[in-house]
């Protein structure tokens, strides 16, 4: 599965029109070309992680890698320096390029990479497995992200793939300990739970108390 939400989602932003970069995303704060930005440093991250074994027994599983934090506020220094670091490469077709060239390279050492080793990052030891597991949340909540205020039609990208949306969905409610109403989409259990969007009336109402929890931030 991370294979495939991440092509779904490299393949996403390489069907981008250049003007779309410019258009905001999902991501509070950032444009599309932001995101497609902190998406390079994210294959960044696996590539370093997949070669930094540990010889110590794991201490998370996937849903352990991620924990519920405060939302963001903006003064995280790395999240002032993504919007900084996307104007720099001006040309679009430069941040496609990269992401393509390290993305391919991230896709590449996962598939390689043997899902028992035994890795370290963010202070925290994972079976590689378990890791590559985790980072299907990162994929999709960012794929929808991706599209969020594109506008409809033929050019727009499609979604993340269904059963990376039904295997997020079922995670949050693990990481939270909640269980959304069968009501919502796993679309919408998604954008709503994490705070990505505003619950409608409707949705509100099924959510019931669940509603006064929201959103599960994750960190």
């Amino acid at each position: 599965m991370f294979a495939r939400s991440w092509s779904a989602l490299l393949g996403a932003v390489a069907a981008l029109p250049d003007d779309a970069f410019a258009r905001p995303s999902g991501c509070a704060g950032w444009l599309v070309r932001d995101l497609v930005c902190h998406l390079v440093i994210d294959a960044q991250d696996v590539l370093i992680t997949l070669v930094t074994p540990s010889d110590t027994e794991p201490t998370a599983d996937a849903d352990g890698y991620w924990l519920l934090v405060d939302p963001p506020t903006g003064d995280d220094p790395l999240d002032a320096l993504i919007p900084r670091l996307a104007a720099a490469y001006g040309d679009p077709a430069l941040l496609k390029f990269h992401l393509d060239d390290l993305g391919a390279a991230a896709g590449r050492a996962a598939a390689l990479a043997d899902p028992a080793a035994v890795v370290a990052t963010k202070d925290l030891v994972l079976t590689a497995g378990d890791y590559l597991s985790a980072y299907v949340l990162e994929w999709t909540l960012h794929h929808l992200d991706l599209i969020a205020h594109l506008p409809s039609g033929p050019l727009r990208p499609p979604g993340p793939p269904a059963d990376a949306l039904a295997a997020c969905r079922a995670a949050l409610q693990r990481i939270a300990g909640v269980t959304f109403p069968a009501s919502l989409s796993d679309t919408d259990a998604l954008l709503v739970g994490t705070g990505r969007r505003a619950p409608t009336a409707a949705e509100t109402a099924a959510l019931g108390d669940l509603a006064q929890r929201l959103p599960f931030v994750l960190g």
